[in-house]
């Protein structure tokens, strides 16, 4: 029995959260629907294998998951009610609504009564299709952090009493900033993957994109929403020139433009063009401009840095953190030279989001290369690809220390 394949795969991600949707419409209790999910999604990669996608896949999933629900319940002597009332042999699936659930139900992983980090945490593990580990490297926080924060979620909505349906005009803007954050990290996972042997997942990124499309047709005057999909349109659009045919990856700088995704660029330019004169700046349509200045640079030596360190100043004012600090850090260098960056480098090393990142040793190490310090610079490419758990990135790092 071989692997599941690829689009196999990414369909069973795309059915996941309709097929939770389904089950928390039907039975309520979101807890134990998504375990069951969970338990349905195992069971198909572990058989679609030997026995080949069903015909309705999303009707065997439902079936699946519904089947584990009722063995959870029957477990459960307090809720053997509740067996008689949904089980499967007395109320079928029956036909699956044509209706798209999947922003519905990121809107109620988002609900008010929990923290704005438990929120993320739950909807990237139940929705997003992240693994516990991918999330607690997106988060930078430890992984048994995220696996309390997923538990704790959980019971509190059973304990809110939160039930399946669209969002008031008050939640929905309540929830939002929580619903964009996801978006972002799953897309973010999908253009770099954090771990693994492909650089890209590309089922990620069409996912995210599709909707943050959704999400914009239904909140087009929301500056937010288009600066996040003008964004990923502006970052996607590099995607066919980051690696190389043997899924090596290829630095920004040495990218071929020519292979970058004209189309995407013009929407995302457009988008965020029209987006940031009539709305209230935030992080995600200033991030989506300095996409755009790194996309409309011929070459890279054209690229407007001192532009990009302008924004990023911006960026840093607006929502403060480790990355955020790197980047502009590499921008400063640009500007100002290697030895300017060096310094900031330095004295942004008591953040502890940055002291252990292996992206902090990537950047040290193009800065001392600049400076002419090959050894320290090896050294620090070297300590960069034993702590990344992408291989592409790790092989690449590897080959920029052979060549100190």
């Amino acid at each position: 029995m071989g692997p599941l394949s690829e689009a196999a795969t990414a369909q069973l991600r795309e059915l996941a959260p309709r097929v939770l949707g389904v089950l928390v419409r039907r039975h309520g209790d979101f807890a134990d629907c998504e375990d069951a999910v969970q338990e349905a999604l195992l069971a198909a990669a572990t058989q679609w294998p030997a026995t080949g996608p069903p015909a309705n896949p999303t009707g065997w999933l439902i079936t699946a998951a519904s089947r584990r629900l009722v063995e959870t319940w029957r477990s459960d002597s307090a809720r053997r009610h509740r067996e008689n009332r949904y089980a499967v042999g007395t109320h079928p699936p029956g036909p699956v609504s044509a209706v798209d659930d999947t922003l519905t139900m990121y809107f109620l992983c988002c609900h008010r009564s929990l923290t704005a980090s438990s929120q993320v945490a739950l909807t990237l593990r139940a929705l997003g299709g992240l693994t516990t580990a991918e999330i607690a490297r997106a988060l930078l926080v430890p992984e048994a952090t995220v696996a309390q924060r997923i538990s704790r979620a959980k019971a509190r909505i059973r304990e809110s009493g939160a039930t399946f349906r669209p969002p008031t005009p008050a939640e929905r803007q309540e929830r939002l900033p929580a619903v964009l954050h996801v978006l972002y990290l799953v897309f973010n996972e999908g253009y770099l993957a954090s771990s693994g042997p492909r650089l890209h997942r590309v089922e990620l990124t069409t996912e995210a994109i599709r909707l943050a499309r959704q999400l914009h047709a239904r909140l087009a005057d929301e500056g937010e929403v288009a600066g996040l999909l003008a964004l990923m349109l502006l970052t996607d659009a590099r995607r066919p020139a980051r690696t190389r045919p043997d899924g090596a990856l290829v630095p920004l700088a040495d990218q071929d433009r020519g292979r970058w995704n004209r189309d995407a660029i013009e929407e995302g330019v457009a988008l965020i063009t029209a987006t940031l004169p009539r709305a209230t700046p935030g992080p995600y349509q200033v991030q989506a401009a300095i996409a755009a200045v790194h996309d409309e640079a011929p070459t890279a030596a054209d690229t407007d840095w001192p532009q990009i360190l302008a924004l990023y100043e911006v960026l840093a004012a607006l929502a403060p953190g480790p990355m955020v600090t790197l980047n502009r850090i590499v921008a400063l260098a640009m500007v100002e030279g290697p030895a300017a960056g060096l310094a900031e480098l330095d004295a942004a090393q008591a953040d502890p989001g940055l002291a252990g990142h292996y992206r902090t040793s990537v950047v040290r190490a193009h800065l001392l290369d600049e400076l002419g310090r090959p050894e320290e610079a090896r050294e620090h490419y070297l300590r960069a690809a034993r702590r990344t758990l992408s291989q592409p990135e790790r092989a690449y790092l590897i080959a920029q220390a052979g060549r100190r």
